[in-house]
């Protein structure tokens, strides 16, 4: 289906890697959405878990899909979005779930705002059985408070136009972690980001998820976006670089999540 100015095409990537446990769940989140003009594309990196004969179950309804050695979820999303047709794009990880409602909501409001580039929206934090654990602190942010680490967005409920990606994409090859937040600062830079205070996506946090095992790598990649934007040692971000850790990187993280509220 082609798009139309009353239902903008809505890309979708999910970059996987033997995530069989959740990818299944995943994926009926996004194909059960209400959009009648939506794209769906799985890139998976060779996964040896059971995840390609899930994959092919849904086969059908994909726009695309492949499973091959690739450099890792950077590179995945990347490959993905290189493929995308939509006006509007977005990904979700293979461990995360979208909301009903939520891609419909999502251009919705991009349509109803052109002045925004990008749209966020609130998400929940669930356990590997996905179980409540609490909010994620979403609010709304821009360009000058993601600089000052201040970022209180859900990578699993914000929805980009396609048009900005092209103007400041690809993600960055070399962040394993914070590739989001790196684009995020490419994004506000020029154009506006709005929150939107609607529920849209589950945030799983599990033993083996990148978030819990690689926390720590996610401040240094922070960092680096804030020196090459020019920023300076004086700055909060480079404070909290620094002290966080120490001051409760102990804590669970869906507890550190929660912090991001008043640091």
């Amino acid at each position: 289906m082609s798009a139309s100015r009353s239902t903008p095409r809505v890309s979708i990537i999910t970059p996987s890697y033997n995530q069989a446990s959740y990818l299944e769940a995943t994926i009926q989140s996004v194909l059960t959405q209400d959009y009648p003009n939506m794209e769906y594309i799985i890139v998976d990196g060779g996964s040896t878990d059971g995840s390609v004969e899930i994959i092919r179950k849904y086969a059908a309804k994909l726009a695309w899909w492949v499973s091959e050695r690739d450099k890792g979820q950077t590179d995945a999303i990347n490959k993905g979005f290189a493929r995308a047709t939509g006006d509007i794009l977005a990904w979700i990880n293979s461990d995360d779930t979208y909301l009903p409602g939520a891609v419909a909501e999502a251009a919705s409001y991009l349509q109803a705002h052109p002045e925004a580039g990008m749209v966020y929206g609130d998400a929940n934090l669930v356990d590997g059985e996905g179980n409540l654990l609490g909010p994620f602190p979403a609010r709304q942010t821009d360009y000058h408070r993601l600089r000052q680490g201040y970022v209180h967005i859900p990578q699993q409920s914000s929805f980009f136009r396609a048009a900005l990606w092209r103007q400041v994409g690809p993600l960055d090859p070399s962040f394993y972690f914070a590739m989001d937040y790196d684009l995020w600062v490419r994004l506000a830079k020029i154009a506006p980001l709005h929150y939107y205070p609607r529920l849209w996506a589950n945030f799983r946090l599990h033993s083996s998820g990148k978030s819990v095992k690689s926390d720590d790598r996610c401040w240094p990649e922070m960092l680096k976006v804030h020196w090459r934007e020019g920023g300076s040692v004086f700055s909060w971000l480079v404070v909290k670089a620094y002290l966080r850790p120490l001051l409760y990187g102990w804590l669970p993280l869906n507890l550190r999540l929660r912090l991001r509220r008043k640091i």
